[in-house]
């Protein structure tokens, strides 16, 4: 995939000393995904990778994917689309909507989209759509929503790969569980995975067992801490408290967060390594989605 080797070098590991924190025994660092593009962004454009690769192996001139009316998924698959040379479809989620409902929208019409708004109910069951459908016509690859498949998962896997891999913790944000199955197979027997849930209501553990069978991975249990309380009522929802923390944060530091994942899991890390014990070595994955910032 020519867009893996033309961006990917700009994702580096660096250090960040939070402030808030204080504490000289926790060694955090950031691995700057955000930096790879900014409208396949992070691990969307991790997502991505193989599922290119598969729609380039079996020549499919077509992507569909799934994804609601601020989905970054959904930018993603218009922009990489583009970059390609492949036609992509977007199924949306609300068929109350049209491609002038947001700048999101609009911007994957720009990117030269096809957009097909879709009822909730029809939506629920369409959005797992997975893998390459041949028909005399053309080859079409259906990508389900935020890239939840197996390619999926390989390609957030390879996060932690271009890393020294020498953490205790790793924290990253949580939707669909591909980027948190792709960093748990990668990662160090020693490091425990913190995940933090922007839905709320989310059963995590559940939801990332089912997606590491698409891999073969048995989840432990035991490697795995779910930081479930930050979802802010959930998804795209947020507070005063947590806006305020994002615009300070953005403020202060050599990089942006945003209030529906990055932002949620960045104060849900902070709160949690206060309370660390001893000599650790943390590891913050930025997974991008700064579009609607």
């Amino acid at each position: 995939m020519s867009l893996y080797s033309t961006y990917v070098k700009r994702s580096i590991t660096q250090n960040l000393a939070l402030r808030e924190l204080n504490k000289d025994n926790v060694m955090l660092f950031v691995k700057r995904d955000d930096l790879i593009h900014q409208e396949v962004s992070g691990n969307k454009f991790r997502k991505l990778k193989y599922n290119i690769e598969k729609a380039k192996a079996h020549n499919c001139q077509t992507l569909i994917t799934y994804g609601g009316a601020y989905s970054n998924h959904l930018l993603a698959v218009a922009a990489v689309g583009l970059l390609e040379n492949l036609k992509t479809i977007g199924v949306v989620r609300g068929d109350e909507l049209n491609q002038g409902s947001n700048k999101l929208l609009k911007r994957c019409a720009d990117l030269g989209m096809q957009l097909r708004f879709i009822d909730r109910t029809q939506y629920k069951y369409k959005k797992y759509c997975d893998g390459v459908n041949q028909t005399d016509a053309e080859s079409v690859l259906h990508i389900p929503e935020g890239g939840a498949n197996r390619e999926g998962i390989l390609g957030c896997r390879d996060i932690i790969t271009e890393t020294n891999n020498d953490y205790d913790f790793i924290f990253v944000a949580q939707g669909t569980c591909a980027t948190s199955i792709g960093i748990y197979m990668a990662m160090a027997a020693k490091t425990k995975l913190i995940v933090v849930p922007v839905l709320k209501g989310f059963d995590s553990v559940m939801e990332m067992k089912k997606l590491a069978e698409k891999v073969d991975v048995k989840l432990d249990e035991d490697r795995v801490e779910v930081l479930a309380d930050y979802h802010f009522g959930g998804y795209a929802k947020s507070s005063a408290s947590l806006n305020q923390f994002v615009d300070c944060f953005n403020t202060q530091y050599q990089f942006n967060i945003e209030p529906i994942y990055t932002g949620k899991v960045v104060f849900a890390m902070q709160r949690y390594l206060a309370k660390v014990k001893g000599n650790k070595k943390a590891l913050f994955v930025h997974t991008g989605g700064l579009y609607n910032l």
